[in-house]
Order: C-alpha cells, then structure tokens, then sequence
C-alpha cells in the first residue's frame, strides 16, 4: 500500500515540472495523482475541508478575473513645462492641487539657478479619475510651454496576470495537499521542493498584480515649474514713463560719477608721484642753485684807462679863432 503513494507523488513531480506556469498540464495530472492517492491514504475526511476552502479562493478569484476582464485599465502619465512668475506660489498651488484630488507628492527638485530664477522638478501621483481636472488646472498656473500625455491600455497584462495568480494558488494548494497525505521522507522532500519554486512564482506574480493595480489607479504626472529671468521681467513691463525717465537719468549720473571717481582713483598715485617729485625739487633745487651761487667767487674784469691825447697846435690854432 506504500508504494501507491510514492508512485503519486512521483508522477506529480514529473507533471509539475513539465507544465511550467500555467499549470495546465500539471491540472490533470494532479487530478489523478489526488484520486490514486485518497483510497490510499484514507484521510477524504481531513481534506473535504481543505478541498473546500480552496474551492472558495479559487471562485472568488475566478469572479475577480471575470470583473477584471470587463473592466478596462489604463496607465496615463503626463508631462507638462509651465513658465510662471513665482516658482514658490505655484509649486504651493500644485502641492494644494494633488492633496484636494487625493494624490501625492511623489518627488520634488527645487533649485536657484545663477541667483536670478528659480526651476522646480515636481513628480505628482493622482487619483485616474481626476486625472484631467488636476492636468487643466496646473496648465492654468502660468505660461504653458509643453504639454505631453500617455495612455497605455495594459487589460491585457492585468487579465493575464490575474488567471496566471489563480491557477498557480490552486498548485500550490494541491501540493500542500498531497504534502499532508505523504509519508514516506523522499516524497516529502520531493513535494517542497515544488511547492517552494511554485510559491516563489505566486509571490512574484503577486508582485506584479499590485504594480499593474497601482499604476492604473493612480496617473502620474510630472511637472517643470521655470521662472522668468529679470531681465524678461523687465522687457514685459510698460513703456517708460516720466518716472522711469527720470529714475534712468539718476542712474546714468550715478554711473558718470562712479566712473569718474574710478579714474580719479587710477591716476591718484601718478598725481601724488608727481607732486612730491615737484615740491622736491623746488624745496631743494633751490637751495642747491643758491648754495652753488653763493660757493662761485664773482670776478668782475678791471675797466683799463688810457691817457687823453694832448691837443695839437694846429687844433689849439682853430680853437682860439673860433673863439
């Protein structure tokens, strides 16, 4: 009588290991292996319990594929670049926008750029129902720049991974069933083997079920948040005025005096220079030029006189008849 069950479990083995995933195969084969096992056993009153309870996990799952099936699920993402005038404002009003809607702030990059404006990086997580409504209002915060939005339809990934949950539950239950009918050491042994790599595969697509669920029922939306430069600020204002005019005037005087105490300022030293070279040299060339003079012996040349001639007689002659 021991050999039949040895013989079951084996041949469950076998079956499993050929069918992979989906467990189709594997189905029929367990069926058997059940039926060749419970007059063995003798213990139909101990799983007519267990039997039944995975009966009802199975119908509910089967209900819930069936929902899923007539149901649609869609990823939506988005993408939007806004110019505003106050990265701080809008970002509060897109934080207050999520929260209202039921979302969340995923991440968020906040940074100054060069002192003169502000960038934010903003990821939003969003209610699928809500998803234009919030996109409509954080387009309305300021300058729309860009504007890109995705819709992928994956009901076929989410139907999928559902059945693939439900068939690989109902192996696992079938072995954990035959587990508690062995008796032999080896068939034990052989059946958690398959029971571990099966329960790995449930978890995984588990995994995979709750990430398919949370991406359809909350959008992601992204969102780039610039600040305009001051110097676009300036350019979108009004014309000039009597009061810019004039305030332009100040700023040009302000700036014609600034320039003229920096080049006062660049030839200060050579005035200084040249002043202290001056006042030397009238304070001590002068002194050396009169110490020079004073030094130099005047010599002033002998005026030489020579003897008046003595008169002729001839001219005494003429002298005393003119007279």
């Amino acid at each position: 009588m021991r050999a039949l069950p040895a013989f079951a479990a084996a041949l469950l083995t076998v079956s499993l290991a050929l069918a992979g995933c989906t467990g189709g195969a594997s189905d029929s084969q367990d069926m058997k292996a059940d039926s060749a096992a419970k007059p063995a056993t003798g213990q139909e009153g101990a799983g007519a319990a267990a039997d039944e309870g995975r009966g009802e996990q199975s119908a509910e799952d089967g209900k819930k594929a069936d929902t899923d099936a007539a149901k649609t699920h869609v990823i939506r993402t988005a993408t939007l670049s806004v110019e505003v005038r106050s990265v701080t404002k809008a970002l509060a009003e897109a934080r207050s926008v999520a929260v209202d809607a039921g979302g969340v702030i995923e991440d968020e990059t906040t940074e100054r750029v060069d002192d003169s404006y502000i960038t934010s990086h903003v990821v939003l997580r969003v209610p699928e129902a809500e998803y234009d409504s919030v996109l409509t209002e954080l387009a309305g915060t300021g300058k729309l720049l860009s504007r890109t939005a995705n819709a992928k339809d994956v009901t076929e990934q989410v139907v999928d991974v559902n059945s693939r949950i439900a068939t690989q539950r109902a192996s696992v239950n079938r072995v954990r069933k035959l587990m508690d009918q062995a008796q032999d050491i080896t068939d034990v042994v052989a059946l958690e083997s398959q029971l571990n790599t099966r329960q790995a595969e449930l978890e995984s697509l588990l995994a995979k079920q709750a990430s398919l669920a949370d991406r359809t029922t909350m959008a992601t939306v992204t969102l780039d948040l610039s600040e305009r430069a001051k110097e676009e600020k300036a350019d979108e204002d009004d014309g000039p005025g009597f009061l810019d005019a004039l305030g332009g005037g100040w700023d040009a005087f302000v700036s014609v005096l600034r320039w003229i105490v920096v080049v006062l300022a660049a030839i200060l030293p050579f005035v200084v220079a040249l002043a202290v070279l001056f006042t030397l040299w009238r304070v001590f060339g002068v002194r050396l030029a009169a110490l020079r003079a004073r030094r130099t012996p005047v010599v002033e040349p002998a005026a030489a006189t020579a003897p008046a001639p003595s008169p002729s007689p001839d001219e005494d002659k003429v002298e005393g008849k003119q007279d």
